[in-house]
């Protein structure tokens, strides 16, 4: 059922996102600088473009921008993630028994456990 609703609801995104961009198929120019500064420079670059390409154009360049600083961001968080993996491996390597006993254990009630928590930390 949620399958469905998701693909419902990328249909209606994809048909708003659709109409947008037949509404705004005027031209637009996008200059590096205004007139007065390529005057003065002598040089300029300007692109004429359909405005839902240059508004499309530019959410695509911020969802990349956010997706690599909040990879670059995270680094560290994944740094000490895999240590933790890599000495998590070790000491069950240097301790067959212990993790083969921890893994035959049945799985206990989570209110016990909180239970549990509670008392041993007053």
């Amino acid at each position: 059922m949620m399958k469905y609703l998701r693909y419902a609801l990328l249909a209606v995104a994809f048909l708003l996102c659709v109409t947008v961009a037949l509404a705004n198929r005027a031209p637009v120019t996008l200059a590096l600088w205004p007139d007065t500064v390529t005057a003065f420079l002598g040089f300029g670059y300007a692109v004429t473009l359909p405005l839902f390409a240059i508004v499309g154009g530019a959410v695509g360049l911020g969802l990349v921008f956010g997706l690599v600083w909040e990879w670059l961001r995270e680094h560290a968080q994944r740094a000490e993630a895999a240590k933790m993996r890599r000495e998590l491996e070790q000491m069950r390597r240097a301790h067959p028994e212990t993790a083969a006993r921890g893994a035959t254990q049945p799985p206990r009630d989570k209110v016990l456990a909180i239970l549990d928590e509670a008392d041993g930390s007053s």
